[in-house]
């Protein structure tokens, strides 16, 4: 079950549903245990993937590849770039790549859709092709520690 509170948002004054996380996140460990259970292989064995999983793809991602995994998606590195930019092709450089962020796009599948629909097909976006019964929170909310004002 999904949860989903209401917001009002101060740029247009109108309500809307945002989804809640509840309880904590959910760990490596509660993963490897649930995919150990679903498949032939052992925690441990899912572990060990998922230690190595993580620093091959930043490694291929740094080759400036991308990294598709079946059924959830594609990952890429993209540079942040300094602020305020520089008048002329000619002055741009490395230099100003500020950082990396991770990108991710869910994998599209195209599934046969209703009548009606023009070409009989919908893209369907993975991890998210999932039933999802929303109902509203009525729970507290942790509050997030408020932010050390600067001096």
């Amino acid at each position: 079950m999904a949860f989903w509170k209401k917001i009002l948002m101060k740029v247009n004054n109108k309500w809307y549903p945002k989804s809640v996380l509840v309880g904590s996140p959910v760990s490596t460990e509660q993963l490897c245990k649930r995919i150990a259970a679903e498949s032939t292989v052992s925690a441990a064995d899912v572990r060990a993937v998922f230690t190595a999983l993580a620093p091959i793809m930043a490694d291929y991602m740094a080759q400036g590849r991308s990294v598709k995994l079946d059924g959830i998606g594609t990952f890429y590195f993209t540079a942040i770039a300094v602020k305020g930019g520089v008048p002329t092709e000619k002055e741009v450089t490395a230099n100003m790549i500020a950082g990396v962020r991770v990108r991710f796009i869910p994998e599209t599948r195209f599934s046969k859709s209703s009548a009606g629909s023009g070409n009989g097909k919908r893209a369907v976006r993975g991890l998210s092709d999932v039933e999802i019964e929303w109902e509203e929170w009525k729970g507290v909310e942790k509050k997030k520690p408020a932010k050390p004002k600067k001096p």
